[in-house]
């Protein structure tokens, strides 16, 4: 019989974790911008959870959330000594997602590549408390028992991380039809190498930033300003004489493209859109990270 009550205590905790799964990873993705790293926390996870004692558990939505957040901020602080070494600029890695995800504005927004990069300026514990507050929602209370603070103490990095991520994310939402518009511009400029229409739709203050890790070339630092942006890629796809192709997709929520050279994949194109036209161009080479671009990765906020 007792080991009958084992049996349906591991019954009861692998579904209680399945049903949370793809929040349990949306939380760990927003706080690490790695996959492979959220998929090692939620492993780590799951190793723990299954240790609890169910009956002691009021919320296990909550529990799980406060374990997984725990163990993304130890896996946080050892990624940033590796992001220290990284070869280049360092780009979180990108996930194909379902339109559905496109379609929850909030989702949509806080998995872009510009407010991830933006997440990437905060401290560990800030980051924690801002995706946990500001993203999930989730109470100061729960928030301080997931990073081992005071609730005013948390309050008060919530306040803090908020005003540093304000004063850096975009200045307003657009909306998906207008982001799409924009990309699809950029689109034909770049298989044209058309300079005149990468100009007319990347913004004077464009940034492009490139990630290859010291496995594909790309720039060692951001390239800033429309007429180097543009200069630079019809300049490079001149040289390289390569057979380049784009298909639109919806990669962290947003419009973007996959880039293809000779038909294998060579890069994903996320873009970062503020009145109609680009202001951020972020192109992941990195092999390493293209691996979540072949299937659609479920996120949820709930």
């Amino acid at each position: 019989m007792a080991g009958n009550g084992r049996m349906d205590c591991a019954t009861e905790a692998t579904e209680a974790f399945l049903a949370h799964r793809n929040l349990l990873f949306t939380v760990a993705y927003e706080m690490l911008g790695s996959a492979a790293d959220a998929e090692d926390a939620l492993q780590e996870t799951w190793l723990r959870w299954v240790r609890v004692d169910l009956g002691q558990v009021s919320d296990r939505r909550a529990y799980l959330v406060r374990i997984a957040t725990r163990r993304s901020l130890d896996r946080l602080r050892t990624i940033k000594r590796r992001k220290e070494a990284y070869v280049g600029p360092w780009l979180p890695e990108p996930l194909l997602t379902a339109p559905d995800v496109a379609e929850d504005v909030e989702l949509a927004e806080s998995v872009s590549m510009a407010l991830m990069l933006v997440l990437e300026t905060l401290s560990p514990t800030e980051r924690a408390v801002f995706v946990l507050r500001e993203v999930f929602g989730v109470g100061y209370e729960e928030i301080a028992a997931a990073v081992g603070k005071t609730p005013a103490t948390v309050r008060q990095i919530a306040h803090r991380a908020r005003r540093h991520v304000d004063a850096r994310r975009p200045r307003e939402a657009v909306s998906p039809s207008q982001a799409r518009a924009a990309l699809e511009s950029f689109q034909r400029a770049l298989e044209t190498r058309d300079l005149q229409g990468l100009l007319d739709v990347l913004a004077p203050e464009v940034v492009l930033v490139s990630d290859g890790g010291g496995v594909k070339q790309a720039a060692p630092r951001p390239i800033t300003g429309a007429g180097k942006v543009a200069r630079m890629i019809v300049s490079g796809l001149g040289k390289a004489r390569i057979a380049l192709t784009s298909e639109p997709a919806v990669v962290n929520g947003n419009p973007a493209l996959l880039l293809r050279v000779d038909g294998e994949i060579d890069g994903v194109m996320a873009v970062r859109v503020e009145d109609a036209r680009i202001t951020g161009l972020y192109y992941v080479r990195n092999p390493r990270k293209l691996t979540r671009i072949a299937s659609e990765t479920p996120l949820t906020l709930k």
